[in-house]
């Protein structure tokens, strides 16, 4: 298998930054092999970049690894996107996958303005670790998992870390209804187009920059 492509830098998810590469150097210092450098750069992204569905609108920024970084705040896309970014100049070929999902546990605000619980284009990262693609997703940080009761995704970097189907009192969280495939890059134009036509409340609201503190709505 021919990986080359999915170590060079893209326009999203941007390793040759500076910011993303002094970023990936820092967070994974001490570990000496891919895997465990890995590992410690998903949880960086995990846990110190906050899950912010209000952050985002048309503009490529909000799609962009080192944007993303810079704002310490995305929705799943550019969390892949960062993941991606930082394991690719640590060269680990590294690339975005994305599918639908049934968000069963979201808030009333924003199941209203997505008009309804299916989640297009939800994005995770794949690494090639060990000869092998492993699945990360590096979306909902620890603490808004602990304010929403749902299991926090763990990653060792020899198993798919995907999001759980029920949350920790037993209740249905999370459910993949379509596979969308895997993209050397983000597909930002294929992607804001079914935002717009799937989504137009939300994307005029973000639009607005009228954005809420998603946190709190749990």
């Amino acid at each position: 298998m021919n990986v080359e492509q999915y170590k060079a830098e893209g326009e999203f998810i941007d390793s040759g930054d500076a910011n993303v590469q002094e970023f990936a150097q820092t967070v994974t210092a001490g570990a000496n092999d891919d895997l465990s450098r890995a590992v410690k750069l998903y949880y960086a992204v995990r846990d110190g970049i906050l899950y912010d569905p209000y952050y985002g609108g048309d503009d490529r920024r909000y799609f962009r690894a080192s944007d993303c970084l810079r704002a310490k705040r995305g929705f799943c896309i550019p969390k892949a996107a960062l993941l991606a970014a930082g394991a690719r100049h640590l060269g680990i070929p590294a690339r975005v996958a994305f599918a639908d999902v049934r968000n069963h546990l979201s808030t009333k605000k924003l199941l209203e303005l997505m008009g309804g619980d299916i989640f297009i284009w939800h994005s995770n990262t794949e690494l090639y670790l060990k000869g092998r693609w492993v699945k990360a997703t590096p979306a909902f940080n620890l603490s808004l998992c602990r304010r929403f009761g749902v299991h926090p995704l763990e990653f060792d970097g020899r198993h798919d870390s995907l999001f759980h189907e029920f949350d920790q009192a037993g209740r249905k969280h999370m459910e993949y209804v379509r596979d969308r495939g895997h993209y050397a890059d983000v597909p930002y134009k294929m992607i804001l187009a079914d935002f717009h036509r799937s989504y137009p409340r939300w994307m005029a609201l973000v639009s607005e920059g009228k954005r809420g503190e998603f946190a709190t709505e749990a």
